[in-house]
């Protein structure tokens, strides 16, 4: 089982990804559906990951048989 995020060793400054606005909000809307009256770290590194899956460009046909 991999590390949780609490255990890891802190990444570098500079490798931060700065949430757009959109993020942000989908990041509370999914804290609020667990019940949580603000997003905590989970909820931002899962809208971190969806805003880098967003930004990847795809790369064509081909692009379906690697999922």
């Amino acid at each position: 089982m991999s590390e949780k995020p609490w255990e890891r060793k802190p990444a570098k400054p500079a490798t931060g990804t700065k949430l757009t606005p959109e993020n942000v909000d989908w990041a509370r809307a999914r804290a609020k559906a667990a019940g949580r009256r603000y997003p905590n770290l989970v909820d931002n590194m899962a809208a971190a990951r969806r805003q880098s899956e967003q930004e990847r460009p795809t790369d064509g046909p081909d692009f379906l048989k690697r999922l």
